[in-house]
């Protein structure tokens, strides 16, 4: 049999960014001159590129200035407020040890998921970090509403999953997204209730929603526990 496979999201599910992404928003488009909308939550989970162009009203030509703002000061200011959320690392090493093959699969630009996960010594439970492209800001693709679907298949494709099995798959993560990118492949997500998501955002799409790392782990042995053999 092979092994269970679990995808994870990174800021909302593994991480929290404790206003480090809400916060850097604000201040990029303040800087550039640009209103600040009241809902900055809506911006953790999607490309910053692809929130700026849907929650705001900045010119198309102005979006990659903005953007490079903001992850300049991710990289110098928001990797300091951002934490691991409770119970996870514990859940993680309990995974790994039990077998689990694991990634992230975050629309976080590659590099800078990379520099997180490393940093805030994630890396040892997950074979490889799947990302957005680092050309973000650019204008999505025509019919493209975010790329997390061709994230998760890149996870996939690193971890040698050609067709996941769904009874063994898995994608974890605490927005729409998540849920619609998992879907893409014919897999489960399960939802985080300690991320992002809108107030009814987890009320469609999601196999289940867990309260605290202790639920989810509870859930993923749904996909993770060996089947029983026979006599």
């Amino acid at each position: 049999m092979t092994a269970p496979v679990v995808l994870w999201d990174l800021d909302g599910t593994l991480l929290d960014p404790a206003g480090a992404i809400t916060g850097g928003i604000a201040r990029a488009l303040a800087e550039h001159g640009h209103a600040v909308p009241e809902d900055l939550r809506r911006f953790v989970g999607p490309p910053v590129g692809f929130s700026l162009r849907t929650f705001t009203d900045v010119p198309e030509d102005e979006i990659p200035a903005v953007v490079a703002t903001y992850r300049a000061r991710y990289r110098t200011e928001g990797l300091a407020q951002t934490r691991v959320y409770p119970g996870v690392e514990e859940l993680l090493e309990r995974l790994h040890g039990a077998g689990v093959r694991m990634a992230v699969a975050t629309q976080k630009p590659e590099p800078t998921a990379e520099l997180a996960v490393e940093r805030f010594g994630l890396a040892r439970w997950f074979e490889t970090v799947s990302g957005a492209a680092d050309d973000a800001a650019a204008a999505p693709r025509a019919g493209q509403a975010h790329d997390k679907p061709a994230i998760i298949g890149a996870a996939l494709r690193r971890l040698g999953v050609d067709a996941p099995d769904p009874a063994r798959t898995v994608m974890i993560g605490d927005r729409r997204y998540d849920a619609e990118g998992a879907a893409a492949h014919g897999i489960d997500c399960l939802g985080v209730a300690w991320g992002f998501a809108d107030e009814d955002e987890l009320g469609t799409g999601f196999a289940a929603v867990a309260r605290d790392a202790a639920e989810l782990g509870e859930l993923l042995a749904r996909y993770t526990s060996p089947a029983p053999t026979g006599r």
